[in-house]
């Protein structure tokens, strides 16, 4: 293993001696970021399973969910980061698809996921809504674990700081803050390399993993709705995002502004949930709740009702003058 990093943790007195790299294969070196992103992908999966299992959704048509999720997941975070690095990439366009060079977003892959399991839904016959709330759970155990690949590689941090607990320091640091000093400055954002910063990856891993386990709670006790948990998901990661996205020093910005994407995104979702979510709950209130949304809908009446009573059919005694087209001849 190489390429070790010592970091501080003023607050605590301690530090730690942290590879990036966890080993090699031959000339290739495995990287502890992918190892604990394809970790949290993986319970992510498992939990998801158990709960379609409880849920009786199949296992089969969520195998279809789960293929296309991950394709788009991985598309649309690539390709939230490249729309607003285009700057960059216009002139390195070769370098668009090179994944492997660093340069995702968490909202894009999320964007990407829901249309990519969308599809699978499809193709699959899974119920989407459902679908949507079991994400919504697997998403957090993802994040939670996978945002200690960028401690690992010490990166997504955010401003100076002297009082946070948590606050850390690394050459890496040091040497990412200098390097990108000039357009911090630009964009409003003053740091200085030689102090310590938050440790936003610590933040959002933190608030993601507790709120997986409201929402759990939520699911076991108190779902009155298909697609409440994503709802609240959408509202509440959306909150800490807004929030811990105004302090880090590697934001992705529309165009020239100073405008955060992913802060604004944030705030976006969540009014639009906020409203759609109390909007939901009039509804179920009210009793005019739309069937597909329901958890146990009511049996569906008959279409027709039953004929009262016995059709009396004539007995054709009926006469008719001989020059009618039409005529029935009196039966004898």
């Amino acid at each position: 293993m190489s390429d070790y990093t010592v970091v501080y943790f003023d607050g605590l007195g301690v530090s730690f001696n942290i590879p990036s790299v966890a080993f090699t294969i031959g000339s290739y070196e495995v990287k502890w970021y992918g190892i604990i992103i394809a970790f949290g992908f993986m319970l992510a999966v498992l939990y998801g399973g158990r709960m379609a299992y409880k849920w009786k959704m199949s296992l089969d048509g969520m195998t279809d969910v789960l293929l296309w999720g991950l394709v788009f997941g991985i598309i649309g975070a690539r390709a939230y980061y490249v729309i607003f690095e285009w700057d960059y990439y216009s002139v390195h366009p070769s370098e668009i698809l090179a994944i492997w060079n660093g340069g995702i977003a968490i909202y894009g892959g999320i964007i990407g996921a829901f249309i990519g399991a969308a599809i699978g839904c499809k193709i699959g016959k899974i119920d989407f809504r459902n679908l949507l709330d079991l994400g919504a759970l697997g998403l957090l155990i993802g994040q939670g674990i996978g945002r200690w690949g960028n401690f690992f590689n010490q990166e997504a941090f955010g401003t100076n700081t002297d009082t946070a607990l948590f606050r850390m320091w690394s050459t890496k640091i040091r040497d990412a803050l200098e390097a990108n000093q000039a357009e911090l400055l630009s964009k409003g954002v003053e740091v200085d390399p030689a102090k310590a910063v938050h440790p936003t990856f610590l933040y959002e891993s933190i608030w993601c993993i507790l709120l997986f386990f409201a929402l759990h709670y939520v699911v076991k006790k108190h779902r009155k709705f298909k697609g409440e948990i994503f709802l609240l998901y959408g509202i509440f990661y959306g909150l800490e995002r807004a929030v811990v996205e105004g302090m880090r020093t590697d934001s992705l910005y529309i165009g020239s502004s100073n405008i955060r994407s992913s802060q604004l995104l944030s705030l976006i979702i969540v009014v639009l949930f906020t409203i759609r979510l109390i909007s939901m709950f009039i509804q179920l209130k009210r009793g005019t709740l739309g069937r597909q949304y329901q958890l146990n809908p009511p049996p569906l009446r008959e279409a027709f009702a039953p004929v009262q009573g016995d059709y009396k059919y004539s007995a054709g005694a009926v006469s008719a003058a001989a020059t009618d087209f039409f005529c029935v001849k009196s039966i004898k």
